[in-house]
Parts: C-alpha cells; structure tokens; sequence
C-alpha cells in the first residue's frame, strides 16, 4: 500500500511539474491548442515531425480570426503573432522590451553561442555597433572584384556539370559558390570549394546545418526541461575546434594586426586590439534612469564566435535563397527568359562582365529574387523574448518576462490577405508601382528593426551576383527528380533546409553554345 501511495505521489507531483505555466494563455483568453504534459504543443517539432516554421504555419492558418495565439514550448508559453501592428510594436516601436532574440544557450558554456545572431542584451548591442561598419556601400563595393572572381569559377563548375549530363543540386551548387565568396570576402583566403567537392570549407558549412542525433535529444531535453539548461552543452565542440583553427592561422599570417584588406577579419583584428569594447548598457540604469556603461573583452573566444556566424550566416541563407529562385525559374521558363535577357542587355554595357553597377541595373533579377525570398524565407520565423512586463496595446493583454515571441514570416508572407494567388511565382508584385500598395510589414526575409539581419545587404548583393552568373551562362530546366513542393527538413529550425537538395538540370545557353560551336570551326579550320 505505502508503494501505492508512493507512486501515486510521484505522479501527482510530475503532473503538478508538467502542467506549470499550462493555464497562461487560457487565463488571458488567448485561443491555442490543447497543450501535452510536459511537451506542451512542442511535441511535433522536438519529433522532428514538422520544422518550427511548418508548425507556425499550421497555427497561423488554423486562427484565422485572431490576432495573436498560444503556444507552449514545453512548459515556457510563447505567443505566435498573426496582427501586423503588433509586430511591429514587437520589432520597432517597442523593442526595448524584446531586444532579446530569446534563441541562445549559454554563452559561457557554448562559447560559439556568443556571435551576434546568438548574444543578447550588452553584449549584442555593443557588438552589433562595432560590426555595422562592416558592411558599407564602400565596403560592398570594394569587394566586388572577388565576387568576379568566384563567379568565374563558377561557370567553370558549371560547364563540367554539362559536359556530365546536367544534372545537379542547385543547393549544394550555390552553397559551393557563397562559402568561396564568404572566404575570399570575408577572410581572405582560397576556399576551394566551387571546383573541390571535397573541399574542407564546403564539409565544415555542411556540418554546421546538419544534425547529430545527440544533439537532437540534448536540444530536445534543453528546450523542455529549462533546470537542467545549465548542465547541458549542445554545440559540437568539433566545429569550435575547426573555426577557431581557422581564425588562429589567419591571425597569425597577419600577425595579429589589420593589413588594410578592410574586410572582417581585418574588423576583427582592430577590435582585438583594443582589447575592451564600451558603450551604454542596453539593459541597466542608474537612479536618474540613465544607461550605465557597459563593457565586453574580445578575448578569442568571442572573436571566433563572430567568425563563425559570419561564415555560417553568410552562406547558407543566401545559397538557400537564390537556389529556390533558381528552382523557381526552373519551373517558370518564361519568367526565366526574361530574367535572362535583362542579364544580357545590362551586360552588354559592361563587356559582359559582372560588376557592382551592373548589378545594380538588373531590376527583374531583383525582383525574381525577392519573390523567391517571399515564398520560401531562409528563416520561416523570427523569435524575440519579452524581457520586462508588457501589455499588448492592441489587445489589453499583459506578458510576463520570458514569454517567447514567434512572428511567422512564411505564412504572413503567404497569405492571400496580402498577396493575390500567394503561392504563384509573380516577380511583378515587387515592382515600384505595386511595392507602394503593399502594406508594410508583410514582407520580413531579413527581419526588421534593430535586430534586422547585419548583413541584408550584403546577402542580397551576393545571391544576386551568384543568380547572374549562373543565368548568365546556363537554363535551368526541371530534372526528373525534381518536384514542384520542396520537401521541408523538419530537424532545421533556425533557417529552413529542404531534404535531398534541390535537384534541376543545367543546359549551355543557346548563345553560349553557339560561341562555343564557332571557337571549335575555326580551330578546326586553322589546322586544316
């Protein structure tokens, strides 16, 4: 009987542990689903059934009358935002009550998790002030050359992939081209990685996105039981070992000094040096509610963690964007065709070669390309964290620090309350004419407000030289493996990845093919 009782009160206090913070949303009458034990309603994404911006999705269509809905990641209440307004309370007029992003682990344990994307508070508002200068109009400017340069190899790699039948994954493709881009930009140096399949740099950027199933249980038990955070160490202490030895031979070729390439490394260095960044605290105040000042050391650490954001960020988000562009165009020949002839006119100004003016006239690439982003976002969702007591001025509805934040950019940026036939591929709506029509915050591929993403610019410039080239040269066309729907993979949550690539067929341009046909006659006729 006493084992009985036991029992009993062991279930009656995991219930009790289980169930806490269960009635927050239905305590402030905010509709949502049913929530689990323990699970609440993460159960499909932590099972790796559906991604997180798959489960947005589902609740952003599912409500369609309500501004806001309930969500429970684990025991922790998170609120998906369906009102514009108020996401634009959340990301703008009201940040400073979710300045944080509300993703990072501890910074001190997973040292990785200190870089911009991942910091919070001080120490993100500090570091995104010192790194903004790295990505000027000058700076972008002056790095075009590489981007040329990367761009040739690229149609090397191209014409192979021709001579082999055509075939390819547009994603590993172009993940090839912006991890040679990110390395020459941003570091300096030869990746190899457009022409190497092999290539250490392209194996490394792969092993950042995928998953481990350690760290699929360690993510899974850190997400739902919050006591144990502390003890948890998810990130693989093999891509640390691998960036930082990166990052400690090109300081070391440079010896530990800026040499003038003015690119990020370069940015790094100057920091390092001054040892110790200040600035006025984001988070705490004296008694007249003055900034006090706040301070970060740019020991090693924290400089291999902008590294690696710099790196993973830089590639895999735009080689995601512009390789559905590309799959999209695959699908779309005579949106294709004009994207491609627009290519044409505006290079046959520049000798037919790429440059930062050049690209800046391609209007219809642009537009092509952001209508690729609207349709498949590289992050689905945007997540803040309330970090003082808020009440929703559009609803009444007061939140208490540490509620998360979800605002689903796919399914906004999807739905036919803002867009006419959503899901067809239509680069006209971002001409000037329609963009003054839209309604504003119904198009967030890079966030908005202060924690907009650093590098918009910059990804943007780089995708659309990357789309240029390769439609410059080649057709994509649909392969026999490839499907209208890319297949999500659910386990990628942070940005969205599609399982088993994305399959199309490369072709010569008829163009390309005939300039070919004439080298060979008069080769063939000088030996003659």
């Amino acid at each position: 009987m006493f084992i009985y009782m036991i029992i009993l009160l062991f279930i009656c206090v995991f219930l009790l542990y289980a169930t806490r913070n269960h009635r927050y949303w239905s305590q402030r009458n905010v509709k949502h689903d049913t929530p689990v034990p323990l699970f609440g309603n993460h159960f499909k994404n932590l099972f790796g059934i559906k991604s997180i911006t798959q489960v947005a999705n589902d609740l952003y269509y599912k409500y369609p009358e309500e501004k806001v809905v309930g969500y429970y990641q684990g025991r922790t209440p998170e609120l998906l935002i369906r009102d514009l307004d108020i996401a634009r309370h959340i990301l703008n007029v009201d940040f400073g009550h979710f300045y944080m992003r509300g993703l990072g682990r501890d910074g001190d344990i997973e040292t990785l998790l200190k870089s911009l994307f991942h910091a919070e508070g001080d120490l993100w508002k500090l570091l995104r002030q010192r790194l903004t200068p790295a990505f000027t109009t000058a700076k972008l400017k002056s790095m075009f050359p590489l981007i040329i340069n990367c761009a040739e190899k690229l149609h090397l790699a191209g014409d192979n992939i021709v001579k082999s039948g055509g075939e390819c994954d547009i994603r590993e493709f172009m993940a090839r081209f912006t991890t040679e881009f990110i390395g020459a930009c941003g570091f300096g140096i030869e990746m190899d990685s457009i022409n190497n399949e092999n290539s250490t740099f392209r194996a490394l950027g792969a092993k950042m996105f995928s998953r481990s199933f350690r760290d699929m249980f360690l993510l899974g038990l850190w997400q739902i039981i919050p006591e144990i955070r502390k003890m948890l160490h998810v990130s693989d202490i093999r891509i640390k070992t691998a960036i930082t030895g990166i990052v400690t031979t090109i300081f070391e070729q440079r010896n530990y000094k800026s040499i003038g390439r003015h690119d990020f490394i370069d940015m790094l260095l100057e920091l390092a040096d001054k040892g110790v960044i200040t600035g006025e605290s984001l988070e705490k105040f004296d008694e007249y509610g003055k900034p006090k000042l706040a301070e970060v050391n740019m020991d090693m650490d924290m400089l291999v963690a902008q590294v690696f954001v710099f790196f993973a960020a830089g590639f895999e988000t735009s080689s995601s964007a512009s390789s559905f562009t590309l799959h999209q165009l695959a699908l779309n020949p005579q949106i294709q065709i004009k994207v491609q002839k627009e290519i044409d006119q505006v290079l046959s100004k520049y000798n037919n070669k790429l440059s930062y003016d050049a690209i800046s006239e391609m209007t219809y690439l642009d537009m092509a390309f952001k209508e690729g982003m609207r349709l498949f976002p590289s992050l689905g969702v945007l997540h803040r964290e309330c970090t003082r007591k808020y009440t929703i001025p559009q609803l009444g509805i007061t939140i208490d620090p540490g509620v998360k934040i979800m605002i689903p950019i796919q399914a906004i940026q999807t739905d036919e309350k803002y867009y006419d036939n959503p899901k067809e591929f239509r680069p006209e709506r971002f001409l000037s004419d329609n963009l003054k029509e839209s309604v504003k915050y119904t198009y967030l591929p890079f966030g908005e407000g202060p924690r907009a993403c650093i590098g918009a610019r910059l990804g943007h410039m780089q995708s659309l030289a990357g789309l240029a080239a390769v439609l410059q040269r080649f057709t994509v066309e649909p392969s026999a493996k490839t499907s209208k729907e890319l297949p999500v993979n659910p386990w990628i949550n942070v940005v969205q990845a599609v399982e088993g690539g994305v399959p199309v067929k490369l072709k010569l341009r008829t163009n390309y093919q005939k300039k070919r046909n004439k080298v060979l006659l008069a080769s063939f006729e000088y030996f003659i």
